[in-house]
């Protein structure tokens, strides 16, 4: 009998390319190929980037081949979804290609907005195959100031914005090295 040595990582290699081809079964539905094989249909997801300025969020999608009139934009509580579909651009012959790597069908993104978003004011452009959507920042709560009065006298207490963080330690209670009462 002869041993043969065992290696965890070939083990975890074997069954990462396992994962990965039943997810690709699952996610990649087939369609006819040369000479009649099954090849597999590539799912397109466009890239978007989210960037994050003074007053909006920026949404920034790449849909190439697209024009404004494939995409649909809707906002539905307080998720925002992109979707549209691109067209495969070639006729469906038997032969003629020898490779088809660009990618076509419907997709779908979704982001979830913050909290108090006005949907009415989201603004979108489409230049070039790019995708703008602007979204403004929702107004933050401002504390109000609340009227407190005293045996007839009234004083007026203003709610403080978050406090940037000092750099100088608060004051400490003077320490005079003699026990205090508790």
């Amino acid at each position: 009998m002869a041993l043969i040595r065992w290696e965890p990582v070939r083990e975890l290699h074997t069954m990462q390319n396992e994962m990965n081809r039943l997810f690709s079964t699952f996610l990649d539905s087939p369609r006819a190929g040369a000479n009649g094989r099954q090849a597999p249909m590539r799912r397109w997801i466009p890239a978007m980037d989210v960037v994050a300025t003074d007053d909006h969020f920026v949404l920034r999608a790449d849909l190439p081949g697209l024009t404004e009139k494939d995409v649909n934009i809707e906002i539905e509580d307080n998720v925002l979804t992109i979707s549209g579909q691109r067209k495969a651009e070639h006729e469906e012959r038997k032969e003629g290609y020898y490779r088809l790597e660009r990618s076509s069908g419907a997709f779908t993104r979704s982001l979830t907005l913050p909290e108090g978003v006005d949907a009415e004011a989201v603004q979108a452009g489409f230049d070039n195959g790019v995708l703008e959507v602007r979204i403004p920042k929702p107004e933050q709560h401002r504390p109000r100031k609340v009227q407190i009065s005293l045996g007839g006298e009234t004083k007026t207490i203003e709610g403080a914005e978050t406090a940037e963080p000092t750099d100088t330690p608060e004051p400490a209670a003077a320490d005079t090295g003699e026990p205090t009462a508790a």
